[in-house]
């Protein structure tokens, strides 16, 4: 395992990192918990030490399986992130709404305070907002419980996941200095942080967080026009209409252009998700211990060809299946 530095926090993270939505049992249907665990440790054998989870994955079911995996390692350092849902529930954050309704200080530090008795830790290395608007920056007493938390000592470090797609939404909070992380999603569909997001972080030595490196499964081959998924899976929404058939050429089309088999597609995706210098690390989600080992392995020094990348620039997609 390759490690990274978390921007100005000096925390040293794996390059994979685990994203734990996937285990929460809510929006991905289908996670067993005692799987889920055993993939879990796997990764941290592995080398794995960073985790990002949220208290709305699951109503906390996420936070309370980390909390357990780490308290059985307790003689690795593994580093938590976590996450404050939006008090009106608005997923992702709507223009013109005021913080006030999303993060007033006292609700803040409420949330803080169940992520930390669903995790059993005395601290959260890295909290963070789970939606942003920048228009925020300057409004309401968010910061006043993003710095009596950290004067408390029960958070480390403050963070922000930004909005689906929205990249450069995030670009004035940077600039306040009071933010230490950015989460994003970046795969080879959507290359957006490239424009202006990651020189931004790079400039003021934020550390940044790469979520959806597979672009929830899309970057691994396995969605074809006759993929099924449960209606209560999220899935069944982003992959509605044309989409798995848009997905399925498109994949086809990638391995054709690169000479290689859709098999390789998955660790062609996550190399392409760390390649960037700005990323400190990726979180995929692993439901399985095959899939732990397979994301693990991807973290060896070996990085995409010149030749490679120029191919994977040309597979940049401007849509929002978000929406």
């Amino acid at each position: 395992m390759h490690y990274r530095t978390l921007g100005r926090t000096g925390l040293s993270v794996s390059e994979i990192g685990y994203g734990a939505w996937g285990i929460g049992k809510s929006g991905w249907v289908g996670a067993d918990d005692e799987e889920s665990l055993q993939a879990l440790q796997k990764a941290i054998d592995l080398g794995l030490n960073f985790i990002d989870t949220a208290l709305g994955y699951g109503n906390g079911h996420s936070e309370r399986l980390v909390g357990q995996v780490v308290r059985k390692n307790i003689s690795k350092r593994i580093y938590i992130a976590t996450k404050v849902p939006p008090k009106n529930g608005q997923w992702p954050a709507r223009p013109g709404v005021p913080v006030s309704e999303t993060f007033p200080k006292d609700y803040v530090i409420e949330q803080t305070e169940i992520s930390l008795r669903n995790l059993g830790t005395e601290t959260i290395d890295v909290l963070q907002f789970h939606v942003w608007q920048d228009d925020w920056v300057g409004q309401g007493d968010w910061l006043e419980a993003i710095q009596q938390l950290k004067g408390q000592g029960k958070i480390r470090f403050f963070g922000i996941s930004v909005n689906d797609h929205e990249a450069d939404n995030v670009l004035r909070a940077i600039g306040t200095g009071a933010i230490d992380t950015v989460q994003v999603i970046y795969n080879v569909f959507d290359q957006s942080p490239e424009d202006r997001l990651f020189a931004a972080c790079q400039k003021q030595n934020i550390g940044v967080i790469v979520r959806v490196p597979l672009d929830e499964g899309g970057l691994t081959g396995k969605v074809t026009p006759d993929s099924t998924f449960d209606t209560a899976d999220f899935r069944a929404h982003y992959f509605h209409g044309t989409r798995k058939n848009d997905v399925y050429s498109r994949v086809r089309n990638m391995a054709a252009d690169l000479g290689v088999s859709i098999d390789e597609i998955p660790e062609i995706a996550l190399r392409f998700a760390l390649h960037h210098p700005a990323v400190s690390t990726i979180i995929p989600g692993m439901r399985s211990i095959r899939n732990a080992e397979r994301n693990m392995a991807i973290s060896d020094g070996k990085a995409l060809t010149p030749q490679q990348l120029k191919i994977l620039k040309k597979y940049r997609w401007i849509r929002n299946f978000y929406a």
